[in-house]
Formats: C-alpha cells, sequence, structure tokens
C-alpha cells in the first residue's frame, strides 16, 4: 500500500438498551453492513481493499475476537 486513503466513513444506528429494536442484532451484522454501506457510497472494488481497521469500545463475546476480520469475511471481503 502506497498511500492510506478515506473513502467513506459511516455509523450505525443507535438503538436504546435493553430492549430496544437492535437488541437481537449482532454487532458483526451491523458493523458488516456499514462496511458494505461504505464500499458501495465509495464505488471501489471490494478487492482493492487491503486493511479493515474497526473499533469496539466494550468488547465481549462475539465482540471479543477479531472483530475486523469477522466483520469483513461478513461484509463479503476478501481476507
Amino acid at each position: 500500500m502506497r498511500n492510506a486513503v478515506i473513502v467513506s466513513a459511516a455509523r450505525t444506528a443507535v438503538g436504546k438498551a435493553p430492549k430496544g429494536t437492535l437488541r437481537t442484532t449482532r454487532p458483526d451484522e451491523l458493523a458488516a453492513a456499514v462496511i458494505n454501506a461504505v464500499i458501495e457510497r465509495s464505488g471501489i472494488d471490494k478487492n482493492e481493499v487491503e486493511d479493515v481497521v474497526l473499533g469496539c469500545a466494550f468488547p465481549e463475546a462475539e465482540q471479543g475476537m477479531n472483530m475486523a476480520r469477522i466483520v469483513a469475511l461478513r461484509a463479503g471481503m476478501p481476507v
């Protein structure tokens, strides 16, 4: 990679805890939807992406592993 470029940014919806509408949605599903939206908006090919950097404030359960890799796989990216 020669240059690091931020092509787009996005975020998930915010739900009310603990009984909000997103309570049954897995965090990796939400993040994969965000990555797919960013890729779609940017117009680049998923195969051109070399790295996925993802922040997770309170990693636990399925979030506690390699969240960026799990999300990239769910988004259909070649990792």
